[in-house]
């Protein structure tokens, strides 16, 4: 907008708001990570309540993967690197991708 002679004028310029894209943050089980510690990222990482945590656990050892969460791209990539060095500090392979939803 262009202010001319103390009053507001549009010019030709049009913005188009849109929802940020959304992405699911989904853990993926393994052969060597301990549930324990999968609980213990999901309530460290993601604030998950331990009854949350257990059932996505649950997910991942039984499905092979369990949805964390859906967070805006910036969220999601900062959880996944939270989760890979919480795991690598640890000695887990544990592994967390993002995926548009």
């Amino acid at each position: 907008m262009e202010f001319i002679n103390g009053t507001e004028s549009k010019t030709g310029v049009s913005e188009e708001l849109r929802e940020p894209e959304q992405f699911r943050v989904v853990l993926l089980n393994d052969d060597f990570t301990t549930k324990e510690f999968v609980i213990a990222v999901l309530v460290a990482v993601f604030h998950k309540s331990s009854e949350d945590a257990w059932a996505i656990m649950e997910d991942v050892h039984r499905k092979g993967r369990g949805v964390v969460g859906t967070y805006t791209h910036d969220i999601a990539a900062t959880r996944c690197v939270q989760v890979h060095e919480a795991a690598r500090q640890n000695g887990f392979p544990l592994r967390c991708v993002m995926e548009l939803s």
